[in-house]
């Protein structure tokens, strides 16, 4: 039996399609679910390798945080 998979747009997610938590274990799980999905392991894993060094904070914010922090010890 092979599972339907339905996807639904919402308002919070426009660009993102979001499945239910029951479509994806009709589907055999979240790895038959990526693979059905044309997702997978691999992909994402080379998508984090490859992708650009996220820094949180800027230098500025950094700056001022760890001075907040100090303030409230």
């Amino acid at each position: 039996m092979r599972a339907k998979l339905f996807s639904s747009k919402t308002s919070l997610f426009k660009t993102h399609t979001s499945h239910s938590p029951e479509e994806i274990l009709a589907s055999g799980g979240a790895t038959a679910f990526g693979r059905k999905t044309g997702k997978s392991n691999e992909t994402l894993i080379s998508a984090l390798k490859n992708a650009e060094p996220a820094e949180p904070f800027t230098s500025e914010e950094w700056e001022k945080l760890m001075a907040q922090l100090d303030a409230t010890k």
